[in-house]
């Protein structure tokens, strides 16, 4: 059984490259022996992509985050398209919308947004998008411009009626430690009004941590924490759960099984 970890920030976990690889290392020691490394700004994805690029298992997405729309770097429409060709980046993002910390103006994220969504679609990558209060202009903006490649709804935070109108779209849902709270209903409801082929897992890490790793900052290796939260709550078998979405994470990132 092995485990696919869709979204893991792993140059927040450790800024330090040797202990960047002992996380790869205990991941694989979990069983979870694939991870998409996700960066927010461009200068952390050349120093984490330069230090991981050769590691197995270990994939890469670029993109410009809304928390960096004022500041998204010099040319950055080209590095983001010339890092798109790099051996082992299978996806571009995270970007999207964020409105409840007020990152530059709504006007200037959506242009950021959909510039990227224009590059994606150009480069026939998924695109991975950060929504927090902000599902509304994110669905209307996708509902004319996901890219052929599809979009990933990263940490799921909306409700059931939201993603079943999302699920006109080529898009797959994916849900972090989270998913394992008490209190996490809405995320509760979702998954059980949702087909199975459509999710995916990661770990959000260094954020959102399992329930059952609460105090400790989060790590890849804590996923299957999470397949199993989702497993017990769909009353599934852990193998075949995990099956699947290890089936759905290659199809979206266009990965051998």
């Amino acid at each position: 059984m092995q485990f696919f970890d869709t979204h893991a920030h792993i140059g927040l976990i450790y800024d330090d490259p040797i202990d960047q690889l002992r996380v790869i290392q205990e991941a694989k020691q979990a069983h979870v022996t694939r991870i998409i490394s996700i960066c927010n700004s461009l200068q952390d994805f050349s120093h984490v992509y330069g230090n991981l690029k050769s590691i197995p298992g270990v994939y890469h997405a670029i993109g410009v985050s809304p928390s960096e729309v004022a500041t998204p770097g010099k040319d950055w429409i080209k590095t983001v398209e010339d890092g798109l060709k790099l051996p082992g980046v299978v996806a571009l993002g995270e970007t999207g919308l964020d409105y409840f910390k007020k990152f530059g103006d709504k006007r200037s994220q959506i242009e950021l947004f959909i510039n990227q969504l224009e590059i994606a679609n150009h480069a026939k990558k998924p695109v991975i998008i950060h929504n927090r209060q902000a599902g509304a202009d994110i669905l209307d903006i996708l509902s004319e411009r996901t890219p052929s490649a599809g979009a990933i709804f990263h940490c799921y935070s909306e409700n059931a009626a939201y993603a079943k109108k999302a699920l006109d779209l080529p898009v797959y849902f994916s849900f972090a430690g989270n998913l394992t709270y008490r209190n996490a209903r809405n995320l509760h409801e979702t998954v059980l009004n949702i087909p199975l082929d459509r999710i995916l897992i990661e770990s959000e890490s260094p954020f959102m941590v399992p329930a059952k790793y609460r105090g400790k900052r989060n790590m890849p290796a804590y996923t299957p924490s999470t397949v199993e939260f989702l497993a017990d709550m769909l009353e599934m078998d852990l193998e075949k759960i995990a099956d699947q979405l290890w089936k759905n994470s290659c199809k979206i990132f266009n990965l051998p099984e």
